[in-house]
């Protein structure tokens, strides 16, 4: 599973080592996974607040750049 956090300054990151400090939330580790969270808007209601579509987009781009 892949954890996506929620930092104490309010950053929403992938955290790869599962030991950064914030609220987490995990996902298998697939594109797919992220991009229905978005669709869904699951992040929304996990981090209770509203996540734009940037942000998906960054956790994507930075999904596809670990698995290089």
């Amino acid at each position: 599973l892949l954890r996506i956090v929620k930092t104490p300054e309010g950053e929403i990151e992938l955290d790869f080592t599962s030991k950064k400090n914030g609220r987490g939330a995990y996902v298998c580790h697939d594109k797919e996974c992220i991009e229905k969270c978005r669709k869904g808007k699951l992040l929304n209601r996990t981090f209770k607040q509203e996540i734009s579509d940037d942000v998906y987009k960054k956790l994507v781009e930075d999904f596809s750049e670990s698995a290089r």
